[in-house]
């Protein structure tokens, strides 16, 4: 559905933050007809390792990950559930 928009996920991670470990799932089926998703952001899943995560906090690796994707934040992702790879 969108991997145009996923390819661009993955670009900006792996650009932001050389993970050693980068898997994304789109979960954007599991809400049809949600308000986020009627309106095109869509629903996703990223689970990350990174060195640029070594003595963070998780709301650091968090907000390292939001910053990281940018703008796609505001006009492409409406949720993103993430999971930090320790």
């Amino acid at each position: 559905m969108s991997q145009p928009r996923m390819n661009q996920m993955k670009e900006l991670l792996t650009a932001a933050l050389s993970p050693t470990s980068l898997e994304l799932v789109d979960d954007s089926q599991q809400h049809v007809g949600h308000a986020g998703a009627l309106a095109g952001g869509g629903h996703f899943t990223v689970r990350i390792a990174s060195s640029a995560f070594e003595g963070e906090s998780l709301v650091s690796c968090h907000r390292k990950v939001y910053q990281a994707l940018g703008d796609m934040m505001e006009s492409d992702i409406h949720a993103l559930s993430i999971d930090i790879i320790r």
